[in-house]
């Protein structure tokens, strides 16, 4: 993320610029978010029994969750990209479905855990509370989340036009950590744990890093 901060387009232009970047970008798409996260996704997975079910919000091209995902254990996998679920369908067993993170095609109370990996992020910082209603409205009670957000207090809005030279354009926007972890408190969730790891995929100069957050919601 090499450009200026600027202020969020409208929700629909910042989700059409990611749908159309992810799609673009897709078949020279090899980087795979395996390490260092694939610890932390093995961990989050491993209490899952089988019959439970898991949500992969913004599944990309089915890893690092998808492919990791224990035996027994139901997984669906949403994303916006008919692309990169293609990706996904070759490299995970689980059921995928195109759509959007502010309108999960998902039941309520239908799944036990959901992930959230560098997929909130592409999301509109004024849309952020409802994904998060979103996760609360699809997780059983009690159910566990985890996801990544920003490390600093700032947040960031902007566009890279040539992410990862690819030639696609490609949109952010999160906000600061504290204003995250407040959105999740106002939907039930309470975090449990917090890990800041390094972004392996960045392609500025200087790398950067995610505040990989683990939450659950309440039971009542």
């Amino acid at each position: 993320m090499t450009d200026d901060p600027s202020p969020d387009p409208p929700p629909h232009v910042q989700r059409a610029a990611v749908r159309d970047g992810y799609d673009g970008m897709a078949a020279a798409y090899s980087r795979e978010r395996d390490a260092p996260e694939a610890p932390l996704v093995a961990s989050f997975l491993d209490p899952l029994d089988d019959g439970d079910r898991l949500l992969d919000a913004g599944c990309g091209q089915g890893t690092p969750v998808l492919n990791r995902v224990p035996a027994g254990v139901d997984a669906v996998g949403v994303d916006l990209s008919t692309s990169m679920l293609g990706l996904a369908r070759q490299r995970a067993d689980a059921a995928l479905v195109r759509g959007d993170l502010t309108r999960l095609p998902v039941a309520a109370d239908a799944v036990d855990a959901v992930t959230a990996l560098h997929s909130v992020i592409h999301v509109p910082v004024s849309e952020h509370p409802a994904v998060f209603q979103e996760f609360a409205r699809v997780l059983r009670p009690g159910g566990r989340l985890y996801l990544t957000a920003a490390t600093g207090e700032d947040g960031w809005s902007g566009a890279n036009e040539d992410w990862l030279g690819s030639g696609e354009l490609m949109a952010w926007s999160f906000p600061g950590i504290d204003r995250t972890r407040g959105q999740l408190r106002e939907a039930g969730f309470r975090v449990t744990a917090e890990r800041v790891l390094d972004d392996t995929v960045a392609d500025d100069d200087d790398g950067g890093a995610w505040t990989h957050l683990f939450a659950r919601l309440a039971k009542e």
